[in-house]
């Protein structure tokens, strides 16, 4: 589609919150002025399955929401890092985990009303522990291990409430059911 930008003024430019406002023109001659973005780095999570056929699973406190809740392992990607090396260091950082295979299941935008940034979600499988957890200075990230089964009901349930990270695992789900067939 053939959108024209006719202005685009930012009001807060930081790593983790950018923000403009723009104006822009829709080919059917339509202005929408003003329209609120905000732009967050591109990101990365994973499925990650270690040897013994457990799902890593984190905990971490979310303060936008004022609660900890249970997410997958992930994070932003580094200026001119590819998404594949981005989830690798990702894993290795937060859970201390090091995968033998990890393998592209999706892409996607959380709320690409507002948000710009894009999330890919992966599978990785084959996990071991090579290594205590390298937090960022803002994280503190306690690590469960939980059966593929435990993962499931943990979805069914509603206990994921990250929406991308729900989006992974059902992909992950339906990976690991292909490969089952």
């Amino acid at each position: 589609m053939n959108v024209e930008v006719l202005s685009s003024e930012y009001f807060s430019n930081h790593h983790y919150f950018t923000a403009r406002k723009d104006a822009y023109q829709l080919p059917s001659g339509k202005k929408v002025d003003p329209y609120f973005v905000v732009e967050m780095p591109s990101s990365v999570t994973a499925m990650a399955i270690t040897q013994n056929n457990e799902v890593v699973i984190i905990e971490q406190y979310r303060h936008p929401i004022n609660q900890s809740i249970l997410e997958l392992p992930g994070g932003f990607i580094e200026n001119g890092e590819d998404p594949s090396v981005a989830v690798k260091r990702e894993l290795l950082e937060e859970t201390g985990y090091d995968f033998e295979q990890i393998e592209w299941l999706a892409t996607t935008y959380g709320n690409p009303g507002v948000l710009n940034g894009v999330t890919y979600l992966y599978l990785a499988t084959g996990g071991v522990k090579v290594s205590k957890q390298t937090l960022d200075a803002n994280e503190e990230i306690t690590i469960q291990l939980k059966s593929l089964e435990e993962t499931r009901q943990l979805l069914r349930d509603s206990k994921i409430k990250q929406s991308m990270h729900a989006l992974c695992l059902f992909h992950g789900f339906s990976k690991l059911d292909q490969l089952k067939k």
